[in-house]
C-alpha cells in the first residue's frame, strides 16, 4: 500500500480514499488530519492528492457489539485489550467490568503477559 500512495500522493489529479477509522499516529489519520507530506521510504513525500474520509464504513464492531458477543462465551479468568487506541480501549474495559463483572486489562505499551 505504501508504494501506491508513495506513487499517487504527489498528484493532485489522484484521490484517496481513506474507509473506516484512522487511528491516531498512522499515516491515515495523517491524512485524514490534512498533513502536507508524509514519510515514506526515508523521504518525505508531497500529499497534493485529494483526500476523502468516510469512516462509516468499518468492519469493526462498536463496544455494545463487543460486549453482546463477549457475554455470549464463558467468563475468563482475565481479559486483556491489545487493539484500539488508549481511551477507546480504557472505557471498554470499564464497561467489560461493569457489565459483565469481569477483570479487564489494557496492557502497557511493551508490556509482556503470559497466558496459560
Amino acid at each position: 500500500m505504501l508504494h501506491h500512495l508513495h506513487r499517487i500522493l504527489p498528484d493532485p489529479r489522484n484521490a484517496v480514499v481513506i474507509v473506516g477509522f484512522a487511528a491516531a499516529g498512522t499515516r491515515s489519520r495523517d491524512l485524514v488530519d490534512g498533513a502536507r507530506t508524509l514519510k515514506m521510504f526515508g523521504e518525505y513525500v508531497p500529499v497534493r492528492a485529494e483526500v476523502a474520509d468516510v469512516p462509516h464504513f468499518s468492519a469493526h464492531a462498536d463496544a455494545g457489539q463487543i460486549i453482546d458477543w463477549l457475554r455470549n462465551g464463558p467468563a475468563p479468568h482475565t481479559t486483556y485489550l491489545v487493539h484500539g487506541e488508549e481511551t477507546a480501549s480504557e472505557t471498554l474495559r470499564d464497561r467489560i467490568d461493569d457489565e459483565l463483572g469481569w477483570t479487564a486489562v489494557v496492557p502497557r505499551s511493551g508490556e509482556a503477559v503470559l497466558v496459560r
